[in-house]
Order: structure tokens, then sequence, then C-alpha cells
């Protein structure tokens, strides 16, 4: 393996029906119209020298360094800046060009440092390289005058040019006397991340990068590496390669955090990671990355791995290290003793988003073919399963419409129950870019996240609803575009079931929900609705993207079905630019669902009682399977409590942390008398497990993830398992114990069984997957290449279905004893429970969760900035500082659930989704006051951080 090479054009390819012809160096080339003459060049395998330029950036002329001669042209214009026209006739090479090249980069060395060799980009460095290019030999100036190189003169006399490095940030070090002020950092920042953190102060000579008056570390910066990737010296570099050095090969893999599944370079030495870079393939980032995915995989090696077998028999012994054969044996005769004990459905697993596919297929396989059930369920349960249920019943699919650059062609932009800027920041740079370039926003959301106003991003509307109540407003959205006579009624006739419409529009036309009515329950006054709704009706392609705060409610399944409602009455489904996007948590919760997670459902989201179906699989799999559907997750906890529930197979999820009512969830654990938990950390969940398989981090697997856009992309293993085995062998050896024979050779083989078995899949291999980068399901041979937008010419589902979505107040009320309402979310720099994040040096930005209050709430309880406070609601306590801030409206606070100390979910309720049983994680009833001391829970809980999380026996280790 080598290290990868990515072509870098100088700058952007553009794309144009229209083409220009031109002559470079005696050679015809045609390009599309609005190429540069660089980039025409480079197309040819002719490289002219830049250092200012590169093809994630705008051209911008400043390092005078890529000149190029044009017959009938005056002078020597920059090649990065002049678009290539028909006729030209271009010269990238004479004396002249030669004679000015060098001694432009004689100017740039003779106030650089001369420390090649000891250099941290030694190997790496475009400086270095085109210094090279231009064949410079000697450097006629010196350094006796003004520079920014050395910290003294020769005087001995402090140099007022020189500054030090700046080393605040965890990740990269920033050294300004290696700077060439090429702005490439600053242009990333403002391009490509869209932050618009760094600046050049000063003029002329004086001009230095600066990431505001401030270091790295305190200065908007969000840490996403672009301006790192950018830079093409030593001076923003990473700082492993600092302390390791260059790295020798590469394997492009996908990221393991959030749904937007970014493709990146994993480069190595030997097999040790060095850095990730994104990958300008990746179709899901093109090469752009955030702070976790770029910088905060550090956890995989993290000495807190747990990578032997290790079993017990209460939960109060501890662990005990043994072999892969005494803990398999121990699971499958535990399993196989309660199944005979207490019957067929009394045991049951839930599978990982955080797992590949072919993990996954294996675990609901195990399932319904070793415990001859359908008790099997996935993390999708608590976040996006009504997306399922909604979609699904309104378009005919279970997942979103849109691939992500459809954004660059949308007009207006809905964001309802998404933070995008935290949860899924790569997408957030591409919509704030599509912002920039003209586009509408509406945000609908009851906090001011960052996208209602940031540097050159403004909403048109903040519609800052109260909490459980996007019904109400969503309903009064329709209200106005059928009294008003916005529906786009061509669209609606051709492509959708008119009985419905009819009825629907019936429904919504009715006064209770129009925007006065519905302002006593959402707050939002009635006058911006109504401006919301004719924008988002009448300003062009209008695109809805949305995330957990639509999902996690009583509601959630409705709301989305409202959504559907009004986006198929404007007609914005089916093209570019307009949709219904769920913008998905976890790198592979999309396809845990689509590999058959859910207690009803096979692969493909096909009903288990289908018998045509079913047969299909009991032909493949040769055993019979069951037709009634399984339990979900609070069914198997609440029959654990019940005493009938008493077996429980984990894969990679930390419920006892990020399941709703904690205590109720650990006392479901508690009941049970085998759970087996395979993760790579003694979780919150581990606590009360009897048997341990160590996992795989992400760097150790070869499969597939499927992102939020339903695109399948490889996840190839940079390293070997730390545990000695795959996971996917571990079901398979854990299958064969409970005596169900599986046998694979390769996860490829299990796609090609998925693919078998799933209509969506039937095109997927991972050969077409290797030469593709990715495809989009459905893959099939209607689809060979994959599906990009979904519904384009009719519905899945064949019309589209709208629905009645009436408004029905959530049971969790506020009153005299809680009278504020809690909602939770997300932080950029944390994720999910925080097993990997904390793991990192993440925990510099984000070393706690607290509670977001307003001031007015904050000043009646007598509440300071910084103070502990008691957050109580009808299932418990906890206690964590407050945070006065003034993104929340008075009546309601926020805070996150990172942190398995503070125990967020103690205070999240039993309420759920009336169709999925999806927690109602985003409205609790609750009351905040001062404090001195933890809560019971939490005390409790550190106590048993210790106690339940010992391990006595170790064994040795092979070398040993």
């Amino acid at each position: 393996m080598a290290l990868i090479k990515e072509i870098d054009y100088g700058t952007p390819i553009r794309l144009s029906d229209k083409t220009v012809t031109l002559t470079i160096d005696g050679q015809s080339i045609t390009v599309p119209a609005g190429t540069s003459v660089m980039a025409a060049a480079m197309s040819m395998g002719t490289a002219i020298p830049k250092l200012c330029a590169t093809d994630s950036l705008e051209p911008f002329g400043s390092c005078r360094l890529c000149l190029v001669e044009i017959e009938g042209r005056r002078g020597t214009p920059a090649s990065c800046t002049t678009p290539a026209e028909d006729g030209m006739v271009v010269r990238t090479q004479s004396e002249n060009l030669s004679s000015l090249r060098k001694g432009v980069m004689e100017l740039y060395i003779s106030d650089h440092p001369l420390d090649c060799l000891t250099c941290s980009a030694n190997g790496d460095c475009e400086l270095q390289d085109m210094a090279g290019a231009v064949g410079l030999r000697e450097v006629r100036y010196g350094y006796d005058g003004e520079n920014h190189v050395f910290a003294k003169g020769k005087d001995g006399e402090a140099n007022a040019n020189w500054l030090a490095k700046d080393t605040s940030n965890p990740y990269f070090t920033y050294d300004p006397s290696k700077c060439i002020v090429c702005n490439r950092c600053v242009r990333a920042c403002e391009e490509v991340q869209g932050t618009f953190a760094l600046t050049i102060t000063g003029r002329g000579f004086e001009s230095r990068v600066a990431a505001g008056p401030t270091d790295f570390l305190g200065s908007e910066c969000v840490s996403c590496g672009a301006c790192v990737q950018a830079c093409p010296t030593a001076t923003l570099i990473e700082n492993k390669v600092i302390e390791h050095g260059q790295p020798e090969h590469s394997v492009v893999t996908t990221c393991a955090y959030c749904g937007v599944g970014c493709s990146f370079k994993a480069e190595m030495q030997g097999d040790r990671v060095i850095r990730m870079v994104p990958s300008k393939d990746g179709q899901a980032n093109e090469g752009h990355s955030c702070v976790k995915g770029r910088f905060a995989w550090g956890y995989a090696t993290h000495k807190d791995r747990i990578t032997k077998p290790m079993i017990r028999d209460r939960i109060t012994d501890p662990w005990r290290e043994v072999s892969w054969e005494e803990a398999i044996g121990k699971a499958a005769s535990e399993f196989k003793r309660i199944q005979a004990t207490y019957g067929r459905v009394s045991v049951g697993a839930i599978t990982s988003s955080r797992c590949t596919n072919e993990e996954v297929f294996l675990v609901q396989k195990l399932v319904r073919a070793a415990f001859r059930n359908n008790n099997v369920d996935t993390c999708a349960r608590v976040c996006h399963s009504p997306t399922g249920y909604g979609l699904r019943t309104t378009l005919g699919t279970s997942a979103g419409t849109q691939d992500f650059k459809s954004v660059a062609k949308a007009d207006v932009i809905l964001i309802i129950g998404a933070n995008p800027t935290d949860g899924h920041p790569v997408f957030a740079s591409r919509m704030k870019k599509r912002i920039r370039e003209g586009a509408r926003l509406i945000v609908a959301d009851p906090r001011r996240i960052d996208m209602v106003r940031s540097p050159h991003v403004e909403a048109d509307h903040h519609l800052a609803l109260k909490p459980g109540t996007n019904v109400a407003l969503l309903n009064a959205l329709s209200h106005v575009v059928v009294t008003e006579g916005l529906i786009d009624e061509a669209y609606v006739r051709e492509r959708c079931d008119l009985g419905d419409f009819e009825h629907w529009a019936r429904f919504v036309a009715r006064e209770e929900n129009s925007p006065e009515a519905s302002e006593q329950y959402t707050g939002v006054p009635a006058a911006e609705v109504r401006a919301a709704a004719r924008l988002y009706a009448t300003g062009g392609n209008a695109a809805i993207y949305y995330g957990l705060g639509v999902t996690e409610h009583s509601q959630g399944s409705t709301t989305v079905m409202a959504m559907a409602n009004l986006a198929m009455a404007t007609g914005n489904i089916g093209r570019e630019g307009v949709g219904i996007n769920p913008l998905r948590g976890q790198n592979n919760v999309q396809g845990s669902c689509d590999m058959g997670s859910f207690p009803h459902e096979f692969s493909g989201y096909r009903h288990v009682s289908d018998d045509s179906t079913r047969q299909v699989f009991e032909m493949l799999w040769g055993v019979p399977l069951d037709a009634e559907q399984g339990m979900r997750i609070p069914n198997m906890l609440d029959e654990a409590v019940g005493g009938t529930f008493k077996g429980l197979y984990i894969q990679g999820e930390d419920i006892a942390q990020s399941d709703p009512n904690t205590q109720h969830v650990t006392a479901g654990l508690a009941a049970m008398e085998c759970v087996v938990i395979q993760d790579i950390f003694l979780n919150e969940t581990a606590k009360y497990a009897h048997v341990f398989l160590p996992g795989a981090s992400f760097l150790e697997k070869d499969g597939t993830f499927t992102n939020a856009e339903r695109r399948i992309n490889r996840v190839r293993q940079v390293m070997a398992p730390l545990s000695g085995k795959d996971e996917w062998q571990v079901t398979v050896e854990l299958s064969r114990a409970l005596g169900y024979e599986m046998s694979y050779r390769h996860p490829g083989e299990i796609m090609d069984e998925i693919a078998r078995l799933t209509p969506s899949f039937a095109g997927v291999s991972y050969d077409k997957l290797d030469k593709l980068g990715s495809v989009q399901w459905p893959c099939n041979e209607k689809a060979p290449v994959g599906t990009p937008l979904m519904h384009v010419d009719r519905f899945v589902r064949g019309k589209g279905k709208f629905m009645i979505t009436e408004y029905v107040p959530t049971e969790e009320r506020t009153g005299p004893r809680f009278p504020l309402l809690l909602t939770t979310g997300r932080i950029l720099s944390q994720y999910n429970v925080g097993a990997q994040t904390r793991r990192t040096e993440n925990g510099v930005w984000h070393d706690e969760d607290v509670l977001e209050i307003h001031p007015f709430d904050a000043e009646s309880r007598g509440i300071r900035d910084g103070d502990l406070v008691a957050l109580a609601s009808r299932s418990g306590e906890i206690a964590l500082r407050a945070e006065i801030s003034e993104r929340m409206q008075p009546g309601v606070v926020y805070t996150t659930f990172h942190h398995a100390k503070t125990g967020a979910n103690v205070i999240t309720t039993d309420f759920s989704d009336w169709a999925t049983n999806c927690p109602e994680y985003k409205v609790t009833a609750v009351e905040v006051r001062r404090t001195n001391a933890w809560s019971a829970w939490q005390e409790k809980n550190f106590e048993e951080d210790v106690t339940l999380r010992r391990i006595a026996e170790r064994l040795p280790d092979a070398a040993e």
C-alpha cells in the first residue's frame, strides 16, 4: 500500500454544458466553459507551479507563481484566475516565466526558516516542492533586514515581527514564522467550512494570519481541519505529524460518527494512524471534515479499551478474563438455559447503529434463526423510528429523498428540530454555502441554534415554537398553503391520491389549524407563521431538513407525516433542491434499519408476517421463522421488570445511558439473568452484564455503513482488531454455539447474502463499491448505479398519501411542581453518549453537560452562571452546572447527554411516540433550583462506577 496522493487541479472543476478548446504548450485540450487555464493544464498532466491555489478554493491570484504567457495578451497573467477561452494559445514555460518564478520564490524563501531537514512538513511541503519545481538554487536576499523568522536579531534584541507558536489547540499547531500569507487557511475557513474564524491582520509586510484577537482555542475556530489541510507549509500542521513524522501509506475508509458518512484517508505508519484526511472523492463530504472525524479517533487505542473476553456470575462480582471459547460458551449456555426455563421469547438482542451493515445483519439473523424469535431492535427505536413509519406511510419508503449535494439547488431551506452545525457539521457547511449564495432560510426550533444567526448566515424566519408543538406548527403552515391557494395543483393531481388530498385539505383548512388558533400552543406569532408558509410555498425549490427534534416526541410519526403533507401539497418532492431529509444521528442508523433490526421487519422493510417474504429467508437460512412480531426495546425492559424476559445480547449500544428513564432501564437490566455486551469499553450498560465480548473500533472493521442519504460506503480495515477477532466472527461463533451454523470467510460474502435477500440492495457488491466509491440504495436492475433522488417520476408507493395529522398535546405537562420544560440535544465536540469523544482531546471544549437556562428563569430562582443546580422531574433528579443563555426562551431549559456522570436520562420520562415507541426526550416537565450537592442517583452511580466495573483476574498477554 502506498500513500494516496489526490490530483490538485489548482482551481475547482467547473460543470458546464458548453466547452472551450485551447492549446497549452502545443497540445489541444477541450474543457468545460469556466475552467481556469491552470485546471485545464492539469487536466492534460501539466502542473503549473502554484502556492495560493488549490482546487477546494476559488482562485485568488496572490502568490504570482502560476504566471503564464498567452498569445495576443500583454504581460504574464495568473493561470488560476484566467478562464480558458476558445482558441487561446498558452505557454506554461519560457525563459521569462522561469526568471519571474525564481524571483517570486526567492522573496518567499528570504522570509522563511531554512530548517527543512527538521521541519515537521519535510516530505509534504508545497513550498519545498515549488522551490524545486522552479529550479531555485540560490537566495540573494539575506535575513539581515526585517523578518518573521528569528525571535531575536543579531544584536540580541527581541524581534518585534516574530510571533511564538500557538499550541493552544490540542490537535494542531500554528507556527507564524513559517507562514507565507497565501490566504489558503482563511479562504478555507470561509469557503469550505463557513465559520469565518480566521482573518489576515495588518498590511504588506505586517500581514499575519490570526484567529481573531485570541489564540486558536479561544477563538471561533471549530477545529474542522480545513485550514490545516489547505496550508502549503508547516504553518498549520497536525500535532501527530509533529510527534511521529510523515505517514507512508493510506487506506480509504468511512467515519464512524454522525450520519453524514464522510470518507477519509487513514494515513498510516505501519499500523499506527498518523492522521485522518478527508477524501476529495468522498461523495458525502467532498474533502471536508469536522473536529470529530478529522481528529477525534484516538479512542480506538485508548487505555480503557477492553480487548479480552470477560465473564462473571453476578453483576456484583468482579469481572474475570477468560478465553474466547469460554466466554462464547457461557453466553450460549445461558441463553439456552433461559429459553428452556422461561420460553423461546424470553431472550432477544439489540443491534448497533455504530457497527457495519454486515455485523448488524448477522445479529438479527442470529435472533431469528438461532433464538427462533423476532425479539430484535436497534437504537433507531429511540431516534428515527418515526421517520421510517411516517415516510413509509406517505411516500412508500423509510428513508430520505435526496442526496446531500441536492441542497445546492435549494431556494428555500426549512430546518425543523435539527442543529446541523453541531450534529451534522459537514453537511451544515454545504447548507451555509448555499445560504450565502442566496437561498432563504426558515428555522423551527425552541432554541436559537447557530443557523438562526452566524457569520454571513441569518434565517428569514425563526419559528421559536414551544417544545411538543411541532404538529400544530406544521398544520398551521399547511393551513396557509391551502387557504391562500398556494397548492401545486398539477403536481397533486398527477402524483397524489386525490381522495386523500381532499380529505386532508378540508381538515387542515379548519380554523383550529390556522396560525392564529395555533399560536396559543406554539407561541409563534401568527404573522411569522404566515410569512414562513408563503416563503416555503412560493420561494422556488423548497427543502426540509429535520432531526431528533421532530422524531423524539409523542407525535413524532405524526410530525413526519405532516412534513410529507406540506411537501407534497407544494410539489416539493422528486427533483433536486427539494425533498424531506432526515439528518440521522449515528453513522449507520440508516443501515441498521435497512438490515432488518426492527422486531416486525426483515431487511428491506418487509413485514415478518408476509408469507412470501418469510419463505425466501427460510429457504436461504434453512430454518422455519417466526411470523409473530417481536418485542421492542421498551417491551423487553418492561417484561424484564415483570420477570418474563431474562436474556439480552447488546451489540455496541449503551442503553443505560442513552435510553429514557434510566432507573427503569437499569431495573430491567438488573432483573435479567444473562446480559451479553459486545463493545470496546466497559460502558454504563456493562455494569449490568454477565458476559463481555470485546468489539472493534471502525479502524478495525471491514464492511459498509449506510449514511443519512442512503449512501452505502465501504469501511476498510486499517489495523488488526485489538481483540484478535472481527465482530462478525464473534457473532458467527456465538450462533454456532447456540446450535445454528453460520459460515462466512469475509464480510463481502455477508453483503452478497444481503443482496440476495434485500431487493433494494440487489445490485450492491464490494466490487461495485470499490469501482464507484459508493452507491445509494435502491441499487438493483432498474438502478444499477444507485438512486441519488427518490420519487422522481412517481412515489414508491404509487400515489402520494396525505394523512390526517391532528395535533394532540403531550401528556407530559408543566405545573406548579415542574413549571419548566426540558429539551435535550447535542454539541459539536461530543458524540452521542460520549464513549468515544470523551476519550479524546475533545473534552477541552466540553468536559461536562451543563443546563442552559434563560436569564429570566435564572434570576427568579437566584441562579448565577456556573452554579450547581438540581434538575428534577417526575422520573428523577440530577445536579449539573447552570449556563445562563438567551439561546433558550423563558420557560424552557436545555442540556446535552454526552457525559455518563450527569445522567441526563434519569430526568426523561417513559412517554413515547404513539406509533413507534420512540421516547419523548424533547419534552420533560422539570424544576430547577440551586443546590450544593450531587443527587442521590449520581452519588450511587459514582459508587457503582467502581463496584460494578472491577476486573479481578487478568489473563497474560500472548507475548508474556
